[in-house]
């Protein structure tokens, strides 16, 4: 729908139809662009919660959501597809911020013996939102040429009961001992969050934490590279993110619906299949979070990168074969489902 919309305002403008190549790259652009938009909400995040707080920057994020959802869910009104990419980049920035502070302020307000599990929680419900925008993305809903805008506008929703819930919880007393040097406030906000009056062995853990980071030396990028002590540390660092980063798993996401296709999946059957996705994604991250503790974290990291790493080879096989076998297209499929939980259960 959205690329027809892209044709119908090209041809608008110009009266031509657009070319398939012009209109697989303004796709592609408003596909990709979302990761752009990220990666600048990721690097400016680290001023704006020393400056602002973490709840008030998660609080202050919404703007940049909200400002997307309208141009998004406008764009079709306006006839304006450079509305829609634009909303896809601050879209991209609000996720970047986000992912970001969110993590930091659920670390900072958590008791230590649930601070990994909580950490958890973040990729949870990320799931639940994938799953959610799958649901609401059906033809039955929102999945139609005349409402897909309202799909784009529903992001209004989480961020206006985040606007009403969020005021209503105390700042992160990490940040107000060491950012703001605010005891009181820090005190009580711990109070609040960990439901007891004494909280001087907390306040004390934070300040002495503090203390070892102050005595703690700065080194450069070319130092840490050059120290020998912390050369596996950066390593592993650096291969587990390259991995993380290069795995494939966007291709599966973005163009899930296309691989269906090819597989030959009959094309009002799609979206109900993609919602199996969404499905596996989330039942994934919750069997992580309950093992993760137990198994710990480099088995699961080598177990799904490894099931990744077999089932992309299958996924390749069977797409190149789909045609001269009859079943082929089924184990396709199942390899798209395995794919989302291997990283669900390991890298993700």
């Amino acid at each position: 729908y959205i690329k027809k919309f892209y044709n119908e305002t090209w041809e608008r403008r110009y009266d031509v139809s657009v070319d398939e190549g012009t209109l697989t790259l303004l796709w592609s652009i408003t596909v990709s662009i979302f990761a752009v938009g990220g990666l600048v909400g990721a690097i400016i995040v680290t001023p704006i919660v020393k400056f602002f707080g973490r709840k008030c920057t998660l609080l202050l994020n919404n703007v940049f959501a909200v400002t997307a959802a309208l141009l998004m869910s406008l764009s079709l009104l306006a006839g304006s597809f450079e509305m829609l990419i634009l909303g896809r980049v601050i879209m991209g920035v609000d996720a970047g911020i986000s992912l970001s502070a969110l993590p930091m302020y659920l670390s900072e307000i958590s008791p230590k013996e649930i601070r990994g599990s909580l950490g958890q929680v973040t990729a949870i419900f990320i799931c639940i939102g994938v799953f959610t925008g799958q649901v609401l993305g059906l033809p039955e809903i929102f999945g139609q040429e005349s409402r897909w805008p309202f799909l784009f506008g529903a992001i209004i929703v989480p961020s206006l009961m985040q606007v009403m819930i969020l005021p209503f919880l105390p700042e992160s007393p990490r940040y107000l001992l060491l950012e703001k040097h605010n005891t009181s406030k820090a005190e009580k906000a711990f109070q609040t969050f960990l439901g007891k009056d004494d909280v001087s062995h907390e306040i004390e853990e934070v300040l002495a934490e503090s203390r070892v980071q102050r005595n703690t030396k700065l080194v450069s990028i070319l130092q840490l590279l050059r120290t020998r002590a912390v050369r596996w540390q950066v390593i592993t660092v650096v291969v587990t993110m390259g991995c993380y980063q290069l795995c494939g798993l966007n291709a599966i996401w973005y163009y899930t619906n296309n691989i269906f296709s090819e597989a030959g999946i009959n094309h009002e059957t799609i979206p109900y299949v993609t919602l199996s996705t969404g499905a596996v994604e989330t039942l994934a991250a919750v069997f992580s979070g309950l093992v993760i503790e137990r198994l710990g974290r480099r088995p699961l990291l080598i177990g799904g990168f490894g099931l990744m790493v077999a089932f992309f080879g299958v996924l390749t096989v069977s797409l190149t074969l789909q045609k001269t076998v009859h079943w082929l297209p089924y184990l396709s499929i199942f390899c798209i489902l395995a794919i989302i939980a291997s990283f669900c259960i390991g890298p993700g």
